[in-house]
This record gives structure tokens, sequence and C-alpha cells, in this order.
């Protein structure tokens, strides 16, 4: 019989999982960590903070038995910057360093490659105390120089590095980067200073890291909302098109070309609101662009000019009718996903590392101590088969990372969402035992990559929750 989807995924394919620092390590003031502004963040009644974590911090090598077991070559993870200065500034925690070291080589010895992000939306917090995180280019100056320090003690041990997580949320979420807009004399104005700041950080990594690594690459790295018109209105096409320019395309652009495009310069030339390019900062974003690109990817939205209603863009985006949600109503739309990877290719022609993908789940252990995950496996199953065909197509992708290989804190503080494969046995607050356990996804997902994406069926009773 022949078979619907052929293996197209070469040799050498990156397959395996993601997290951060933050959201698994804990340990969040051991062996002279310093506190982030992830540690300051208020907690909502009720839910978790990120102090314990996953305890990955003392339990990692358990966890890479895992994941070799599953057969990940790859896993991206992202060092936390306090661990390494605790102060964001002052002098170097040896004893930070020796961790990623020891991470590292544990990695390493398992086969797997490690994934490096410099930034996962965890500052240091006295950083965003004393100068306002990303809107001070002194901030700017500190991140090289923790940049430099890690490539220096790791990059003979890594290859692949990605700068900042998510790095389109800036504009519409500063506050990621330690920035506080209250007082600001022009909030859009901030807004756009500290997206810019970021770009020059970005340039400034890029550069180092060609400088110190042999073969190291960068990427630039945004979460990829798919968004479709919310009707077959011209008005609705052309608000479509200005929100990927906002939300997408003008950060690919940069990370790709180098400058920024013209439909952004002419709206903050007419606003009035450029942001100030200090000396330098053309020719540093010109002369450092990426060696390859990287996405998360969760859903897609629709967009409507009606609704924006000469607000932001962004603002008019609503759910579409047409799909599937899952329990925090994100749309569940793996067509959606080769839409983004067949437009990024088309338009910039650098290989894609796909760096998250999944589903969050409220999910408890069964009595066989197992969670029954049919939904995982088909979702993940019909984005795997969404990227092939996408490869199918031409479409250069070099790797698939899914979105926690354990469970793992969300980054708005939240145990019940789970995306991993698996299960780790704790509440909200009730730290329980934090064993493992192994979801009926681990098995799937292992046969998946032992065959290089060639055996991706999913159970007919599987099911979206």
């Amino acid at each position: 019989m022949e078979k619907k989807y052929t293996n197209v995924i070469p040799e050498g394919f990156m397959w395996g999982g993601a997290v951060t620092s933050f959201q698994t390590e804990g340990a969040w003031n051991e062996d002279g960590k310093g506190p982030s502004i992830v540690d300051a963040r208020p907690v909502k009644e009720g839910q978790s903070d990120w102090k314990t974590a996953v305890d990955f911090y003392h339990r990692y090598k358990e966890d890479i038995a895992l994941f070799k077991e599953m057969g990940f070559n790859a896993y991206r993870t992202s060092i936390s910057w306090s661990r390494i200065f605790p102060d964001g500034e002052g002098e170097v925690n040896e004893k930070g360093l020796q961790f990623y070291d020891d991470l590292f080589d544990e990695m390493l010895a398992n086969g797997i490659q490690p994934v490096i992000t410099l930034y996962h939306f965890d500052l240091p917090l006295a950083l965003a105390e004393k100068y306002n995180g990303f809107a001070s280019r002194k901030v700017v100056d500190l991140f090289e120089r923790y940049a430099r320090t890690v490539f220096k003690r790791f990059g003979h041990k890594i290859k692949y590095w990605l700068t900042f997580n998510e790095q389109n949320l800036v504009l519409t979420n500063p506050e990621f980067w330690g920035v506080k807009l209250d007082g600001a004399e022009n909030e859009e104005a901030l807004r756009y200073q500290v997206t810019h700041n970021a770009f020059v950080t970005h340039g400034k990594a890029v550069k180092a890291l060609h400088e110190l690594v042999p073969g190291g690459q960068m990427a630039g790295m945004v979460t990829y909302q798919v968004t479709y018109p919310h009707t077959c209105k011209p008005e609705d096409t052309i608000a479509n098109i200005k929100a990927k320019e906002l939300l997408v395309d003008f950060y690919f652009d940069v990370f790709a070309h180098g400058e920024y495009p013209s439909y952004v310069t002419k709206d903050l030339e007419r606003k009035g609101i450029m942001p100030v390019f200090e000396d330098g900062d053309a020719e540093l974003l010109k002369e450092n662009t990426v060696d390859y690109l990287s996405i998360s990817y969760y859903q897609s939205q629709t967009v409507s000019a009606e609704k924006a209603d000469g607000k932001w863009l962004i603002s008019g985006m609503t759910p579409n009718p047409n799909l599937k949600t899952n329990e925090w109503g994100w749309a569940i739309d793996p067509i959606g996903f080769r839409v983004c990877l067949k437009d990024m290719y088309a338009r910039y022609r650098l290989p894609i590392f796909i760096t998250e993908n999944g589903i969050g789940v409220r999910e408890e252990l069964n009595e066989n101590n197992t969670v029954e995950d049919d939904y995982r496996i088909e979702y993940v199953s019909e984005h795997i088969k969404q990227m092939k065909i996408a490869m199918e197509e031409g479409v250069d992708v070099i790797g698939y990372l899914t979105w926690g290989s354990t469970d793992l804190i969300s980054s708005g503080g939240q145990f019940e969402k789970r995306y991993g494969f698996v299960f780790v046995n704790r509440g909200e607050t009730d730290m329980r035992d934090l064993k493992r356990y192994k979801k009926k996804s681990f098995d799937w997902y292992k046969k998946v990559i032992a065959t290089n994406g060639e055996e991706l069926e999913f159970p007919e009773s599987a099911s979206v929750k």
C-alpha cells in the first residue's frame, strides 16, 4: 500500500524538545543565582511560582536519561543570565557557569545537542530596577558582556544559538524585557525604542558569536501566529497584511536583511517616533544577519478591520470559527503551520528550525500511573505531517522541537497546563514528590524519532480536548 506521506526528512534532522531555565530549573536562589524579574512577578492566588518548577537543577541527569530513551538528538533550554551574573553587571558567578558546563556535558554524553537561548524573559531584577531594563543602552552593553562570557565558556560545545525568545513580543510586551512604561512621555515611542534596543542587542550577539565560535549558528526567533482575513472583504485582507507586518515580518526582515523595512519606517516617521539610532547601529544590523530562522508555533487567528477600529491592528484579531480550540481557547491549526513555513522560506530562503510546538492540557495520572494523551499524539502528528508536506514543497527545515519535554510551569505561572511527554507529579502549590512518569505519547514520539518522522499514525480514538 502506497504511503500518503513520503519521508523527506534528511538524516541528521534535529528531533527533541524545548524548555526555559526559569520554567524548569527551580533553585531560584541557590549557588549564587541572583533574582530575575520572574522571581519578582506577582503570583495569582492558587497558582504556582517558579521557585521549584520541576527541579531540573537537581534532576537533570534523570530527565536527560529519559530524553535519550526517547531518542532526542537536540534539546533547547535557556541560560539564566542572573545565574551567570547575579545582578547582571557585577562579578561572574563561577558556580552558575559550572552548572551549565555540567548540564551541557551530560547532554552531549547522551548524544543530545544543546540548543541554547540567551534570553527567555528573565532579566536580572537589578537591571530592571536600576536601568528600566532594555529601555537603557547600558543593558544592551551588559547583555553583550554576558553573551561573550557564555560564548567563550560554552561555544565549543554548542553550535545552535538563539538570542531572544519570541523577540516579536518586545513591542507588545516590553515588560518581558524588564521595561516599565509608567511615566513615558510617549508610550508608543518607548515601545519602539525598546524594540530597536533589542535589535541592536541581537546584532551585537550575532557579531560576538561569529567572532568567538567558529561555525556557530545564530537565529532570530519569533512566535509565529498565523493570521487570515476574517472575511473576504478587501478591508480585512489589508488589515491582515498590516497585522502580519507588525507581528512577524518586521522582525524577520531585520534578522535576515539587516535593515528596517519601509512599511515600518514610513509609519514611524509619519508619527514622529522613529527610534534613536546611535552611531554604528545601522551598520551593525546590516553586517550581522542571522544564519537561520526559528519559530514557536501554536495557533492561528483571523483579522477584522472593523474590530480593529483604528487601534493597533493586533486588536482586530479574532478566533477562527472554522477551527477547534484547546482548553485555553488556542485554535488548533496544523495547516497554518505549513502556511507559515512556506511563507518564511519563500521570503527569506534561510533554514528554519522549529523550536516550539505543542499542546497544553489539564492532566492527571490514571490508575496505571500514566496519561492516555491521544490528543497530544494527534496534535503533534498532524503538525509534523504538515511540516513534511512543506518540506516536500521545497522548504528547508532543519529541526523540530516540541514545547515541554517534561511538564513545566507555564510562563504565566500555571502548572495545570501540561505540555510534556513526561508527567511530573506536582500540583500548582503542592510539590508532591516530583516523580517522573511516562505518558502514552512518550513511546509514540520515541517511534517518530526512531523512524525519522516516517511513522506518525495516532490512535483512531484520538481527539483533541
